[in-house]
């Protein structure tokens, strides 16, 4: 079934259909237009990213991590904060997945300082969302490429894949590249207000910040009205 709009990020379906069309998931009409106010960002460096989602979580507590999956859930690590699942070396960052003892993960104000997966988040919304996207979804000259072999081995969505690779591996193929893009539009569209972004892949950043900028406009009110008006004055009425 598909669902023609729906009353989240900023209850606009401009960044929805953005989004879509950036991640290659369908052509839209809003390819180089967000629409709203939303406020949407890539980072270089994810330690960033975390400050700024912990500072807005202050406020209402309404601010979250998630990532792709891309990162396997330790199992010795479910309850204890001090093991941490998401690592990226180069920037010294480290966040665990939500503990497996935090159940109220969306409202524990301490949750803020855990990541949010796929499974654990969609059906949830919060103001602000930061998104750690994965070596699973890739740019390369302006084409998003999807890589089923970089998700975590303890990703459920992708059970089953080994075995229908084998046996019809167009269709399984098929399959995964539309969980993958599924999955980061999914966590990209958890924030009311505004959506930050974080890439493993520094092409995909790149690509994100260049459509961003395109879409980034700052449209005056009523400009799109101004030239028939003026054209109102300057013709001659029919008589």
């Amino acid at each position: 079934m598909k669902l023609e709009s729906q009353f989240r990020c900023n209850g606009s379906d401009g960044y929805l259909a953005w989004l879509d069309d950036v991640l290659q998931i369908r052509k839209t009409a809003n390819s180089n237009f967000i629409g709203s106010e939303y406020d949407f960002r890539v980072y270089q460096n994810p330690n960033e990213l975390r400050a700024d989602i912990e500072k807005l979580n202050k406020v209402n507590n309404k601010a979250r991590m998630v990532a792709g999956y891309c990162w396997n859930w330790i199992k010795e690590g479910k309850n204890n904060p001090n093991i941490y699942d998401i690592e990226i070396p180069e920037y010294d960052f480290k966040i665990s997945w939500n503990l497996g003892n935090t159940e109220a993960w969306a409202i524990d104000e301490q949750s803020v300082k855990e990541a949010g997966c796929i499974h654990t988040c969609q059906g949830l919304e919060f103001d602000y969302v930061g998104v750690i996207i994965g070596d699973d979804l890739k740019v390369e000259n302006d084409i998003i490429r999807t890589e089923h072999t970089a998700r975590a081995k303890t990703d459920q969505s992708l059970k089953g894949l080994k075995k229908l690779l084998k046996e019809e591996p167009e269709k399984a193929e098929k399959l995964a590249d539309e969980i993958i893009r599924n999955t980061y539009r999914t966590l990209m569209t958890r924030g009311q207000k505004g959506c930050f972004v974080y890439c493993t892949d520094a092409e995909l950043a790149k690509y994100l910040k260049e459509r961003h900028n395109l879409s980034n406009k700052q449209y005056k009110e009523n400009e799109f009205f101004e030239p028939i008006n003026q054209v109102a004055e300057e013709s001659t009425p029919y008589e």
